[in-house]
């Protein structure tokens, strides 16, 4: 699924948003040391490991180093592998942070209507939804195998503004960087990816 990276917190019977910034992978651009993911630093416009923390992060050869485990509640969801776009890289999961009556995750914006940026139709019932709709994408492990499927979630904004939204399709966190995906890289594994109704009623 493609994201427009702005950011809340994902609340709900399910989950809880909070404004963050967009972060970059290994090699992807930067402006400043919160652009880049987990323990990497921006240098040159570029997020790359720490040489003060000695962390290997990036590739340096053709097997990849995935990315430190992320996570909460003292509970990790480890990368299951590497994706490589071009000279881009991007860690692929298939889990994701433990779900609590109030789970953090990063609210994007997604086209659901046929031919936009959300590739192929949608998981739960195949087809594509107006994007007047209040729908959402989850990351894999979220998403759960279909587990979540016109489930309704919760989702609050850092400005106090709640929505109820319904899941209709997973935000890929595996895979990527093809036309099913619509070119897009694997979505983060802590992403709710809403339509343009959902960022409506958010103000």
């Amino acid at each position: 699924m493609a994201h427009n990276t702005t950011s809340f917190f994902l609340c709900c019977s399910f989950c809880l948003f909070t404004l963050i910034n967009a972060i970059s992978y290994c090699k992807g651009p930067c402006n400043d040391l919160n652009d880049c993911y987990g323990q990497l630093i921006c240098i040159n416009g570029k997020c790359n490991d720490d040489p003060d923390l000695g962390t290997h992060i990036c590739p340096t050869t053709t097997t990849p180093t995935p990315p430190p485990p992320s996570g909460s509640g003292g509970t990790t969801c480890r990368p299951s592998g590497t994706l490589y776009c071009g000279t881009d890289s991007y860690p692929q999961y298939k889990c994701s942070p433990p779900v609590s009556s109030s789970t953090r995750a990063i609210l994007t914006l997604n086209d659901f209507s046929e031919g936009g940026d959300g590739g192929g139709p949608f998981e739960c019932d195949g087809n594509y939804h107006s994007n007047s709709e209040r729908v959402v994408a989850l990351s894999t492990g979220w998403y759960n195998n279909g587990s979540r499927c016109f489930k309704m979630i919760r989702i609050t904004a850092s400005n106090g503004r709640s929505v109820n939204a319904k899941v209709v399709d997973e935000c890929d966190s595996v895979n990527g960087c093809d036309a099913e995906h619509a070119g897009q890289p694997p979505c983060r594994n802590n992403v709710v990816d809403g339509s343009q109704a959902v960022w409506d009623a958010l103000g």
